[in-house]
């Protein structure tokens, strides 16, 4: 039987390039640099999408490790994706808006032997959510209401 967990953002267009979005209780403010016509004042929406990747990993490894008791002393992600601007500002389009590419490297810090760190990333992979919505896609259903 399916265990289906709702989740729900609100987002709301700020001043510029800004965008403020209320998740559960927590504010999070979104912007872009100046050299895009932002204020600089957040993360771009697609700087979060790496964010949002790398934490997913991050907690994810946490909770693989205590279920197959591997001692994790240290975790962290570097991301690098590489966006054409150019995907965004044409309207034709010839190139695509999103993300090309996302490389991640893990570093991890454990006594653990090399088979079980590799069976713990091989875990990570299979089981981290924002992998696997951007690995494999996942529908949109959008819907618009003019008010």
């Amino acid at each position: 039987m399916a265990n289906i967990h709702k989740l729900q953002v609100e987002t709301i267009l700020g001043d510029g390039m800004q965008a403020d979005s209320r998740v559960r209780h927590f504010n999070v403010r979104i912007d872009e640099p100046k050299e895009l016509g932002g204020t600089d004042t957040g993360p771009n929406p697609v700087e979060m999408l790496l964010v949002a990747l790398g934490s997913c990993q991050c907690l994810t490894a946490r909770f693989i490790s205590r279920l197959k008791r591997i001692d994790l002393q240290e975790f962290r992600v570097k991301l690098e994706g590489e966006l054409d601007i150019e995907g965004f500002l044409k309207a034709d389009g010839s190139i695509r808006p999103g993300l090309q590419v996302i490389r991640l490297t893990a570093f991890i810090r454990s006594s653990a032997s090399q088979e079980e760190i590799e069976s713990l990333m091989k875990e990570v992979e299979k089981r981290c959510p924002v992998g696997d919505s951007i690995l494999r896609g996942v529908p949109i259903e959008m819907n618009y209401e003019k008010i």
